[in-house]
C-alpha cells in the first residue's frame, strides 16, 4: 500500500474559522450609551475606563454580557426556561462574535446566617466528604458533618399491595446530620428584652406593642393576638395569669379563625425569631436593624462554642484535628495541613481541595477561615471568593468579565490580581475588565474609554486602542492617567485624640494607638491585616459618630435619588403649601400615581418563559403623575418636570424666589459636593453605576449630625478625576471642624492625609499589629513597611 505525498509550497488559505477574533457592537443605546459601535479584539484582556457613570458598565454588563447570557438561556427547553431568570434583549442593533461569558461581578456573595466561606466556595463539601472517610470515630455520611443538616427519626406502618395481598411493615428512618440542635446551626443564640417589644403597663387594645410595622389593624401581627381569645386584649400585660403569658410568649402554632379568616397564632417569642432573626442582620432596612440591635443580643451558642457542629461531628477527628478546628483555621494554615494528609484511598479529593485551598491564598485570601459568615466579606473580598473556581478551569475561548477586580486591594496586592488576569487572557480566553486604577489599565491589550462626561453627558467613545495612545490622547483618563498627588507641604494640627486600648477584635493583638481628631486620617495596611477591625470594632458607635460602610444601596426601579435622600418630602410639601392641597397627592406611589401604571412610569407585560416588555404608559406618557396631579405647579413647574431635573438645574430652582425650599436646597447642595450634580433627581437607583450609589449614599450620611465620620473605602468605583473631587470634599468637612477618618488604600488619599496608621505587616494572624503612625511624608521617609514602599513610589520619592 503507498501513500500519495504533496508537495505544495503554497501557504493554506486561512480557514473560515478563523476569521471570528472580534466581538462587535454595533448601535448600542443600553441605559445613557448613544449608539456606540466598536470592535473588541477576542482572547485578549481589553479594559474599559472613564468616569463613574460615564457608561462602562452599561456596554460591558447590561450589553455585551447579558446578550450573551440570554443566548446561551435560550438553547434550553421552554420548560426549563420557566424557571430561570427572564432576560431582554438590550438595546443594540447588532452584536457578532460573542462566547460563552462569565461574569464576576461586586454583588456581595447570600446574606444567609448559615451561608460561609466554606459553603460558597464547596471547600466544606469536600472537607465533610474527607471527614466522613477517614474521621476517626466513624459517625456517618457527610451529613453527619454538615451545619445545615437537622437529626432527625420516624418510625410508622406503611401498607403495600403484593400480588393481590394486603402487606403491614413497620419502618423507620433516621438522618444524622451535623446541626448544633441548640442554634440551629447559626452559631449564636438571640436572647430577646421584652421591654422593647411591648410596653407592659398598656393592653393590647391601648397600643402596647413596640415592634416596627405592627399596626393596630393588622391581621397577621396585633389583631391575631388581640382577638384570638387566648389573652384579654384589654388587661394591661403585666396582669396576665401564668397561662396567659405562656400563651402570650409561647404558645406553639394554632389554628384561629378571625373574621372568618383563617390564621395561625404563635408566641411573640417564636414569631419574632421567625419574622426578624432568620434574616441576616446586614440585609435587615436600617429602622428594623436598628430595632433589632436593641431588642436582641446575640451570644456564642453555649452548646457548639460557635461551631454549629453537634458534639458527635466535633468528636471526629483526622490527626488530631476535628472538621471545627479546620473551618476555624486560617485558610493558608489549613491549605498545608491537607498538604501533609496522605491517603490513597481519597487522593482525588485531597487534590481537589488542596488546589481550591491554595487558590485563595494565591488569589491573597489566604487569611479567611472557612467559618466566616459570607454576608461579612467586603464587595472586593467577594469578588476575589468568586474567582476561585475559575482559577483552574480547563475551559477556553470564554468571555470573563471584570467589575474592578481591584478593589479593595493594596497596591501591594495589585500585581498579583494582574498576573491573574493575564493568566486567564494567555488560555485562550476574552477577558474584560471594568478598571479605574492606572496599575491595572497599563496591563492592557486594549482600552476602550467611554465619556466624556457622565450620566447624559457620556455615554460615547472617546478613545480605542493601546495604553500610550490613551496616554496621550486628550480624553479625562488620558490627561489624568499620570497624575499624581503630591505630598502636602504642611499637614493640619489635631485638635484632640480618640483613645484605643487593648483592642482583640479579629486578628488584632491588643492594639493600643491614639487616633487624632479634628484632622484627616487615614488606616492603612495590606487586605486582611485588620483596619475595619481597628475602626468599626473599637470606635464606640455613639452618636457623634457617622459611620459609612462599603454595603452597597438597596433600591427597586420605583426607587430614585430624590427618595433615597428624602429629598422628595420637602419638595411634596413644597408643592402642596403653594396649590393647598395634600402633600400625598406628589408621591407616585401613593395617591398622585398614574393608575394605569401605578405610579411605575411603563407598563410591563408578561410573557412567560419569554422576556418581558415594557412599554411606556400612554396614559401619563411615562411621567408616573395622574393628568390632575401635572395641573398643579410650584415656581412654574409640575411635579413632573422637577423630578426631570438634573441635581444642579434642582438647586438653582429651588433656591429662586418663587420655589425657595431650604430643606430641597440643602439636600441637594450636598448631592452636588459630592459630584452628582449631572444625575437626574427621578433616575431609577437601578440604572446607577457603583461609584455613583457610593456618592449617593456619602451624600446622604453627610447630613447626619456627628463630629467624627468614618469611611469604609470611599474611592470604590471614582474615577482619578472624580478622587480629587472626593478629596476636596474631605478637606472641607475637616475645615468645618470635623473628624474624618478613612479606610483606603488608594495612594492619593494617603498622600492626602494629615496622618496615617499603618497596620500589618500581613494579614490574619501575620497581621493585627499598628506598624506605623505619623505623617505620610514620615512614612514615605521611613520606607519601613508595605504602604511606605508603595507611596514612595507613587509620588515618584
Amino acid at each position: 500500500m503507498s501513500t500519495a505525498t504533496t508537495t505544495d509550497t503554497q501557504s493554506p488559505a486561512p480557514h473560515a474559522a478563523d476569521s471570528h477574533d472580534l466581538i462587535r457592537v454595533h448601535g448600542a443605546r443600553e441605559n445613557n450609551l448613544k449608539d456606540v459601535s466598536i470592535e473588541i479584539p477576542k482572547r485578549r484582556l481589553t479594559v474599559f475606563t472613564g468616569v463613574s457613570g460615564s457608561g462602562k458598565s452599561s456596554l460591558v454588563f447590561s450589553t455585551i454580557a447579558a446578550e450573551s447570557q440570554r443566548l446561551i438561556n435560550e438553547t434550553y427547553s421552554a420548560f426549563v426556561q420557566g424557571f430561570m431568570p427572564t432576560l431582554a434583549r438590550p438595546e443594540v442593533d447588532v452584536l457578532e462574535g460573542l462566547t460563552t461569558a462569565i461574569i464576576v461581578d461586586q454583588q456581595r456573595m447570600g446574606s444567609d446566617p448559615r451561608s460561609t466561606v466554606g459553603t460558597a466556595t464547596d471547600a466544606n463539601a469536600m472537607l465533610r466528604i474527607l471527614f466522613s472517610r477517614l474521621g476517626k470515630p466513624h459517625i456517618g455520611s457527610p451529613q453527619a458533618f454538615s451545619f445545615n443538616v437537622a437529626s432527625i427519626s420516624g418510625a410508622g406502618a406503611v401498607t403495600t399491595e403484593r400480588s393481590g395481598r394486603t402487606v403491614k411493615e413497620r419502618r423507620s428512618f433516621s438522618i444524622t446530620g451535623g446541626m448544633c440542635p441548640r442554634c440551629e446551626g447559626r452559631g449564636s443564640v438571640s436572647d430577646i428584652d421584652l421591654t422593647q417589644l411591648y410596653d407592659d403597663s398598656k393592653s393590647l387594645a391601648e397600643g402596647a406593642f413596640t415592634i416596627p410595622g405592627w399596626k393596630s389593624d393588622s391581621f397577621w401581627t396585633v389583631r391575631v393576638y388581640a382577638e384570638s381569645g387566648f389573652v384579654d386584649p384589654n388587661k394591661p400585660i403585666r396582669k396576665y395569669t401564668k397561662r396567659e403569658m405562656q400563651d402570650f410568649l409561647y404558645k406553639e402554632p394554632t389554628k384561629v379563625k378571625i373574621e372568618g379568616v383563617n390564621l395561625t397564632y404563635e408566641g411573640l417569642i417564636p414569631k419574632i425569631q421567625k419574622s426578624f432573626l432568620s434574616k441576616d442582620r446586614e440585609a435587615m432596612q436600617p429602622h428594623i436593624r436598628a430595632f433589632v440591635d436593641r431588642a436582641v443580643t446575640f451570644t456564642t451558642c453555649p452548646e457548639c462554642d460557635g461551631t454549629r457542629l453537634t458534639e458527635a461531628a466535633r468528636s471526629s477527628k483526622i490527626a488530631g484535628i476535628s472538621i471545627a478546628d479546620a473551618c476555624a483555621m486560617q485558610i493558608s494554615d489549613l491549605a498545608e495541613w491537607v498538604g501533609g494528609l496522605s491517603e490513597p484511598s481519597v487522593a482525588p479529593l485531597l487534590g481537589a481541595l488542596r488546589h481550591t485551598l491554595d487558590s485563595f491564598v494565591e488569589i491573597g485570601l489566604g487569611y479567611l477561615s472557612l467559618d466566616r459568615p459570607s454576608g461579612t466579606l467586603s464587595g472586593g473580598e467577594a469578588q476575589r471568593t468568586k474567582m476561585i473556581r475559575h482559577l483552574g478551569s480547563s475551559l477556553t475561548d470564554v468571555t470573563y468579565v471584570f467589575d474592578e477586580p481591584t478593589i479593595g486591594l493594596h497596591p501591594h496586592d495589585i500585581q498579583r490580581m494582574n498576573n491573574l488576569l493575564l493568566r486567564l487572557r494567555d488560555k485562550g480566553n476574552t477577558v474584560l475588565v471594568v478598571e479605574h486604577k492606572p496599575e491595572t489599565i497599563v496591563i492592557a491589550d486594549h482600552v476602550v474609554d467611554l465619556g466624556p462626561g457622565a450620566g447624559t453627558a457620556g455615554g460615547t467613545v472617546c478613545f480605542e486602542g493601546s495604553v500610550e495612545g490613551l496616554r496621550a490622547s486628550g480624553t479625562v483618563t488620558g490627561h489624568h492617567f499620570d497624575d499624581r498627588a503630591a505630598l502636602k507641604a504642611t499637614v493640619r494640627e489635631p485638635s484632640g485624640k480618640l483613645e484605643i486600648r487593648g483592642a482583640k477584635a479579629n486578628n488584632l493583638r491588643d492594639v493600643d494607638v491614639d487616633v487624632p481628631l479634628g484632622v484627616l486620617v487615614a488606616i492603612t495596611g495590606v487586605a486582611g491585616s485588620g483596619k475595619s477591625s481597628l475602626v468599626h470594632g473599637s470606635i464606640p458607635a455613639s452618636e457623634g459618630v457617622v459611620a459609612v460602610d462599603q454595603a452597597p444601596i438597596r433600591g427597586s426601579r420605583r426607587s430614585n435619588p430624590a427618595t433615597y435622600t428624602g429629598l422628595l418630602e420637602p419638595i411634596r410639601k413644597a408643592f402642596a403649601k403653594a396649590n393647598g392641597v395634600k402633600p400625598a397627592l406628589f408621591s407616585a406611589n401613593s395617591e398622585g400615581a398614574c393608575p394605569t401604571c401605578n405610579g411605575a412610569g411603563v407598563v410591563y407585560t408578561d410573557l412567560g418563559m419569554m422576556a418581558g416588555v415594557a412599554t411606556t404608559c400612554e396614559e401619563c406618557e411615562g411621567k408616573r403623575y395622574q393628568a390632575s396631579v401635572l395641573e398643579y405647579h410650584l415656581g412654574g413647574r409640575d411635579i413632573s418636570e422637577v423630578l426631570a431635573m438634573s441635581v444642579l438645574d434642582a438647586e438653582e430652582f429651588f433656591g429662586t424666589e418663587a420655589a425657595r425650599t431650604p430643606a430641597a436646597h440643602a439636600i441637594l447642595s450636598r448631592l452636588a459636593d459630592v459630584g452628582l450634580g449631572y444625575l437626574s433627581l427621578g433616575q431609577p437607583l437601578t440604572t446607577l453605576s457603583g461609584g455613583e450609589r457610593q456618592r449617593l449614599k456619602l451624600a446622604t450620611h453627610m447630613a447626619e449630625k456627628g463630629g467624627v465620620y468614618v469611611l469604609d473605602e470611599p474611592t470604590t468605583g471614582l474615577h482619578l478625576a472624580d478622587v480629587e473631587q472626593l478629596l476636596g470634599l474631605l478637606d472641607r468637612l475637616v475645615d468645618s471642624g470635623k473628624s474624618v477618618i478613612v479606610i483606603e488604600h488608594h495612594q492619593a488619599v494617603m498622600a492626602h492625609a494629615d496622618w496615617i496608621i499603618d497596620l500589618g505587616p500581613g494579614a490574619g494572624h501575620d497581621g493585627g499589629r499598628v506598624v506605623f503612625q505619623g505623617t505620610p511624608a514620615d512614612l514615605v521617609a521611613a520606607r519601613s513597611t508595605l504602604t511606605g514602599e508603595h507611596l514612595a513610589a507613587y509620588i515618584g520619592a
